[in-house]
């Protein structure tokens, strides 16, 4: 297959990963066992995002571009993609910690919300 289509296929797939991390929890609100699913992606996201490290995509993408005869990028997929709209002097250690955070309080809250939800619920059908 065509690598420069398989690059462009990661990239989809890199950042519709990165999407469902920050809103998966609105899908947990219509299919609670989704969870399953959506409460690995968001502790692997924040950690990427603490520790500084590099998400696996990142280098399967530059090597695909690579093999396509493109060039591929330096940084992660946050830098190269979106910090220019978003941080035009690029990432910072602070505001990487900043956005792990940010994914992990969000969806702790959409958590907490939608416990407490499944409680009343049960708590209503006991009474």
């Amino acid at each position: 297959m065509n690598e420069r289509l398989l690059a462009d296929a990661v990239l989809v797939l890199h950042g519709l990963f990165i999407l469902f991390a920050i809103a998966g929890g609105a899908l947990v609100w219509r299919w609670p066992r989704l969870a399953w699913l959506h409460l690995p992606a968001v502790a692997w996201a924040a950690w990427v995002a603490w520790t500084g490290s590099e998400c696996p995509l990142t280098p399967l993408e530059n090597e695909l571009r690579l093999a396509a005869g493109q060039a591929g990028y330096s940084g992660g997929f946050i830098d190269h993609y979106l910090l220019g709209t978003v941080y035009p002097d690029g990432l910072t250690r602070g505001a990487q910690i900043l956005s792990g955070t940010f994914v992990a309080v969000l969806n702790l809250g959409v958590y907490a919300l939608l416990l407490r939800r499944l409680r009343l619920r049960g708590s209503r059908s006991r009474a």
